[in-house]
């Protein structure tokens, strides 16, 4: 038997695995570790690295579905077949963050709702919780399937830039969420956005400046800004028909998903 650790990662993956492994398979150099993960539609393999003889590191794969899902761990030698050496379970979840950006996506253009984030502020969570939840929040977002027609300024276009209203991108600098605001500038509205004023004449810019949050304000402002480092961008996918294909630089470990 394996233990894996965690047990269960958020649907949007990118989160660490760590593989104890038994006495008996703590094996020569030569051998090669996979984790493969087998769900009702989808399946991912993944390579690992060796922290030491007895254990090895991976990251989770994003899934399709919340599920119980069978992982093998299967080694492969020059020469020999693959075997499979252990089998375990593990469960994929809907966790807060990706709560929370299901709730974001849906509220783009609700103003009660982006009222209420602002809410948010008074409790504002530390620098590090910041960080994370930024992460994570990002993460999800990007893992979320948006229907062709969102925007980041929400359904209805007809608006007029004048009317002065709440956007996600207001959420987003308000708490410092740069890698939110990132993807939300690359999205559909997400340029828009910068200027549109809130009722108290504040656009996302202005707020920015006068929270004195500086990378913020350049990502939002300087020509060439390029994206803030973080999870995602340690990783690199590559789609092609049923099959993607993704590097995770971090750790360099691959990962491979295609329909079941």
């Amino acid at each position: 038997v394996m233990k894996l650790n965690p047990q269960q990662a958020p649907l949007y993956g990118d989160s660490v695995i760590t593989v104890q492994l038994t006495e008996e398979d703590k094996v020569e150099d030569d051998v090669v570790f996979y984790l493969v993960f087998t769900g009702s539609t989808v399946q991912h393999c993944t390579s690992t690295r060796k922290i030491n003889p007895g254990s090895l590191e991976t990251i989770s794969p994003g899934h399709d579905c919340c599920e119980t899902v069978k992982v093998a761990l299967c080694a492969s030698r020059e020469g020999h077949p693959v075997l499979v050496v252990a089998e375990e379970s593990f469960q994929f979840v809907q966790d807060e963050a990706y709560d929370a950006a299901q709730f974001l996506a849906t509220c783009a253009g609700n103003q009660q709702a982006l009222n209420f984030t602002r809410f948010l502020d008074r409790s504002r969570p530390p620098a590090a919780d910041v960080d994370f939840l930024d992460e994570k929040v990002a993460l999800a977002f990007r893992h979320l399937k948006l229907p062709a027609e969102w925007n980041v300024l929400g359904a209805d276009q007809s608006l007029a830039e004048n009317i002065p209203r709440e956007t996600l991108m207001h959420f987003a600098v308000r708490l410092g969420l740069l890698r939110l605001t990132w993807f939300l500038l690359q999205q559909p509205g997400g340029r828009g956005a910068l200027s549109i004023h809130n009722n108290e004449g504040a656009t996302p810019v202005s707020l920015a400046l006068e929270r004195g949050y500086q990378k913020l304000h350049q990502l939002l402002t300087e020509e060439g800004a390029r994206e803030p480092d973080s999870w995602s961008t340690l990783s690199h996918t590559v789609h092609s028909g049923d099959y993607s294909v993704k590097h995770h630089r971090g750790l360099d470990v691959y990962l491979l998903t295609a329909e079941a």
